[in-house]
């Protein structure tokens, strides 16, 4: 079953007083046993998706209404490919990128993420690059001072050089690069407790991320998740984006404060969730019910979001305990990604407070 979503580069996600730019991607549509027409999200388009069906049949919406299914499909490969080019056949050979390993972040692009990067000290930044011809403001001078403090390597570099070590196409004339970020241990994120600004302790928020590939999207869904107060985040190993240049810009930072987990299979990792009392949703244009009437208690939740294009793959969707969905009220049927896991993300964190 085919979702009504289509995915493309632009958009954003919650609003946030630090500036950086979202992803576009696709997003829950209209409730009811039928999706509406897909949306076009704003950039450049992305594959585009069939209409929608009704939801997949699960017995009620509560806590005991459980049940599960074999089978299911995989979500599309992955669009983000990063790491040095290698050749290994001599001049005029296929240039071959090598494959990404573990969750990334080693390569920090943007000022306001790279100035995060350097006040949160979670973990060590080995350099800090520079724009020789770009003009100097009081957050690159910032970044500077706090390299410096912590005893950084700082260089300069000619633009042209500069572009060279870029990975993403508006880098603000500053890169950082430094130690891959840890992999979160998912036990430990389905068992902890965050505080919240005013001190409150508050059960685990997670989102998982059912085969995103966009790294604009997955960037603006960790902005919102940090900003909203989202314990940790799910991502699987394979066929999914993981933390790349453009995936740091977008976040602005959030990936310095966010745990995130990478898991081999996410079906079944919602049935580790489940059996360790967590509450999962799924967010689909076909959902049984809207956010606004979604079963959300005081247990942990855990809220799915589905990939470009696809939605939720079927396995995935029989293995969470109620699918939502985002009522749409205009013409067009869909929102983007990011848009969408805002829009779901607080109002879960509105019903629970």
């Amino acid at each position: 079953m085919r979702s009504n979503w289509r995915e493309g580069r632009g958009g954003g996600g919650a609003p946030s007083p630090r500036a950086g730019p979202g992803g576009g991607g696709p997003a829950a549509g209209r409730s009811g046993p039928a999706a509406g027409r897909g949306g076009r999200a704003g950039g450049r388009p992305g594959p585009a998706a069939g209409r929608g069906g009704p939801a997949a049949g699960r017995g009620g919406s509560g806590p005991a209404a459980r049940a599960s299914q074999p089978g299911g499909r995989s979500g599309p490969r992955s669009a983000a490919a990063s790491g040095p080019a290698s050749t290994s056949r001599g001049p005029g050979a296929p240039v071959r990128r090598s494959a990404p390993s573990g969750l990334g972040g080693d390569q920090v692009e943007g000022r306001q993420a790279v100035r995060e990067l350097l006040l949160a000290g979670t973990r060590r930044v080995r350099e800090v690059i520079v724009a020789e011809e770009m003009d100097r403001s009081e957050i690159v001078d910032d970044i500077v001072d706090l390299a410096n403090d912590l005893k950084v390597t700082v260089r300069s570099l000619p633009r042209r050089r500069f572009d060279g070590e870029a990975r993403t196409e508006s880098s603000q004339g500053v890169i950082a690069r430094a130690v891959p970020l840890a992999e979160a241990d998912l036990d430990e994120l389905v068992r902890g407790t965050r505080r919240r600004s005013d001190g409150e302790r508050v059960p685990p928020l997670l989102i998982a991320l059912d085969g995103v590939t966009d790294p604009g999207n997955l960037g603006a869904i960790l902005r919102t998740a940090e900003c909203a107060g989202v314990t940790g985040v799910i991502l699987p190993r394979h066929r999914a984006v993981h933390v790349t240049p453009t995936v740091t810009k977008a976040a602005a930072g959030a990936i310095e404060h966010l745990p995130i987990a990478v898991v081999g299979g996410l079906a079944a990792t919602i049935e580790r969730l489940r059996s360790a009392g967590a509450w999962v949703l799924g967010l689909d244009a076909g959902g049984d019910a809207t956010i606004h009437s979604m079963n959300v208690g005081t247990e942990p939740v855990c809220l799915v979001l589905g990939a470009e294009g696809a939605g939720l793959s079927r396995l995935v969707r029989q293995r969470c305990d109620q699918i939502v969905s985002i009522p749409m009220h205009g013409t067009l049927g869909s929102l983007n990604v990011s848009n969408a896991a805002a829009v779901a993300i607080y109002e879960v964190v509105r019903r629970r407070s």
